[in-house]
Parts: C-alpha cells; structure tokens; sequence
C-alpha cells in the first residue's frame, strides 16, 4: 500500500471572502463565519489545511499559510479596535496584503488523495463556471456552508435582483457539492426542496455558528445609569426596525423621551430602508432616546450588551440569529421574533413574540425595562440553562462531513 492512499486529503480553505474584505474595518456575520473556519481547521487540522481565494484581481490560486496567519490576525485586531486610524492607513493595510496573499498556481502530486474544497462565504458563487474551474483545477471535493434562503423563500426583502442571484448561488452549490453545511435546521429544510428541483442531493449536515463575543466581555461595560436596550443588524426591511422605532416613539411622546429607556441601534444601514433613515434623522420624539451606532467594533459591542435591559430582535425572516447566542451568551436577555430558526438558535430561552403584535412587544419592553419585570426574571431563570454553540463544535461536524463525503 502506497503511503499516499493512507495520507488524510488536504483541506483547501477558500478566503475569498475576507480577502474582498480588506478595506473594511468591521466584520459581517459572514466574514466571521469564514474567519472562525480558518481558526477552527487550523486548532483542529493544521497539518492537512490549505489556503486559497479568488484574489479581487480575478485570479485563482493557493495563498501561502505564513501570509495568511499574519492576515488573520491584523483582521481580527482591526475588528477587535474598530478599524483604522486614517485612509492612508487603510490603503496601506490594503495594499500590502493583497500583494502578500497573491495566489499562486499550485501543482498537486497525481497520487495525493482527492482533497476537499470548503467555502464558507457566498463569495464567487454566482460564477459557477468559475467554482467548477477551480473544482477541476483541484480536482477536489465541494463542501459549502449554507447560510439562508431569504431571498429565494422571501424576494420582497432582497435587494433588486437579489432573488435571482440566489438562485444561481444556490444551484451551483446543488450542482457541485459533494457536502453542504446548514447553519440551522431551518436552513436545511428550505434548501431541501431545491435538492428536488435541482436532482441533485449532496451528503448534509447541520452545524450551529459559534459565539465570539463573549472572548470580550471582560471589557469594562459603558457607564450609563439609564436603562437601554440593544437591536443588532443590518438596517434593512426584513429586520423590522420601524417597528421599534414607532413604539419609542409611541412612549416618548406619552412619557417623554429622557424618561423612558434608551434604545441603541447597531448595524450599518442597508437598502430600501427610506423609513427608517427618515425616522432616525427627521422624528424630533426619537432625538434623544434613539442612538444609532452604525458600526462598532467588537470590543465596543461586547462592552455595550451586557448592560441591556435586553436584546430586540424583531425580524420577519432570518436565516439563523447570530446575535441571540451571542447576548445569552453574555448572559442578556433576548425579546425575539416567534420564528422556527430563532427558536433554534435560542433554544426555547428568549421572549418570544408574532414580529407585528406592536402591542405585545410594548409590553415586553415595559416589563424587561424594570429590573424585578415578572417576565425579565423568569427568562433570567431559563438562562440558567443555557449552553453556548461554539465554533470547536461546529467544526467538528463539518470533520464528519469531509469524512463521510470521502467515503
């Protein structure tokens, strides 16, 4: 037996995604999950890992690991401390890691077994003549986290065009993948009858994101004796911020805006969002009990959560609910969206309410606003049961994966 059919398959991580990243100073969701997949297969797999990306160039190619490590961390310190001190900085920064990460070709040994190609971005999937270029230059394995359907399952909150583009990103995954993550079992079931359509099944498993923010919560907390609570997420229809916006007005304009809770917004503004922004700019009653802060750092977030009353989620569609986990992780409260995925994601623990009942959500926030609120405390108590998602796990079934898809 040669020593090649006994020698564990590479694992080629692609990075796309964060190298397209490189001019911004704080993370997405997504460009989280692809920088705890390079951590995680470099604590649980380091000698079989590999990089590559699709430079912003265009060109494919494998990025050597040294340059990479270096990346990993200066992204992670940028993210930790909100970025950069000035443009110069940020070009330069820019600059010298797209010339350090330039792929190159890469020549494989004809008996090295057949390695694995793992993407856990969007990135480059509306080209799929380019992922089965990369496939066959490989001559590797596809296994792809999934990270929603919204805009296949809800298009009128994708941004125009968006629908489309999913579907294409979705069909190359069918069409390609010898594997396919699910973040949730949510996420899973919406892309099952896309299997049927497309007749193609690839082997799937499901795998919890990890949380983050917790690695922070040392940081010392904002002081602020007015109570407040946090809404995290991109501003963007789907999220349902003019529904709290309308209900701190509602209060404001009956209690005043200095006596009631503070509501602090966080997430950069997305599309379609003309209500909103008018509202945060224009509605005198929110001036001084609403604050947006657009784009924190995740020092600054950790800092900021632990101190809410509670996190407000109020979306009408999601495809997991990173910041659920996150805030039970830190111990916070969560007042949620009554959606399936939420359920999973918070285990049965946050306050869970129908995302247009204005007057139940009213009530829940009067209630969480009071230290001793009867509901407060009894989620105070179901927190008591809390068991974190972590990243360790996560990729430990997608270890599992990669070994049955080579069976």
């Amino acid at each position: 037996m040669s020593s090649s059919s006994t020698q564990e398959p590479e694992i080629i991580l692609d990075l796309s995604r964060l190298l397209s990243r490189v001019f911004h100073a704080t993370p997405t969701g997504v460009d989280r999950c692809e920088m705890a997949y390079a951590r995680g297969f470099l604590a649980a797999a380091p000698q079989r890992l590999r990089f590559a990306a699709v430079h912003p160039s265009g060109f494919y190619g494998r990025i050597p690991s040294a340059s990479v490590l270096r990346f990993l961390d200066a992204t992670e310190e940028r993210w930790d401390h909100q970025g950069f001190a000035s443009v110069w900085e940020m070009r330069r920064f820019a600059m010298s890691t797209l010339t350090a990460l330039r792929p190159r070709i890469h020549q494989r040994a004809p008996d090295a077994p057949r390695p694995f190609y793992v993407q856990a971005s969007p990135n480059n999937l509306t080209k799929p003549d380019l992922v089965a270029s990369i496939l066959k230059r490989e001559r590797a394995r596809f296994v792809c986290l999934v990270h929603d359907l919204i805009p296949l399952q809800y298009p009128e909150y994708a941004r125009p065009g968006g629908a489309a583009e999913h579907n294409v990103r979705i069909r190359t995954i069918l069409d390609y993948a010898d594997g396919v993550i699910a973040n949730s079992q949510a996420t899973l079931e919406a892309l099952q009858p896309w299997m049927h359509i497309v007749g193609r099944e690839p082997a799937t498993v499901v795998a919890h994101l990890g949380t983050h923010l917790h690695q922070q919560a040392n940081s010392p907390r904002r002081p602020n004796a007015r109570p407040y609570f946090v809404c995290i997420g991109t501003i963007e229809p789907r999220k349902n911020h003019l529904l709290l916006l309308n209900l701190w007005r509602r209060m404001a304009e009956e209690y005043g805006a200095l006596a009631i809770p503070r509501l602090i917004i966080i997430g950069r503004r997305g599309w379609e969002n003309e209500q909103v922004v008018d509202m945060l700019e224009r509605c005198p009653a929110l001036k001084d009990c609403v604050e947006e802060e657009g784009r924190l750092s995740d020092r600054e977030v950790a800092a900021l959560l632990p101190g809410a009353c509670a996190l407000l989620m109020p979306s009408f569609a999601e495809g997991y609910g990173m910041p659920i986990a996150e805030a039970l992780s830190l111990g916070v409260p969560v007042i949620c969206s009554d959606l399936p995925v939420f359920r999973e994601a918070g285990s049965g623990i946050p306050e869970y309410l129908d995302p247009l009942d204005g007057m139940g959500w009213l009530r829940a926030v009067s209630d969480y606003a009071q230290p001793d609120g009867k509901d407060r405390m009894a989620q105070l108590e179901r927190l008591k049961r809390w068991a974190a998602p972590t990243w360790p796990q996560h990729i430990a079934i997608a270890l599992k994966l990669l070994h049955r898809t080579r069976a």
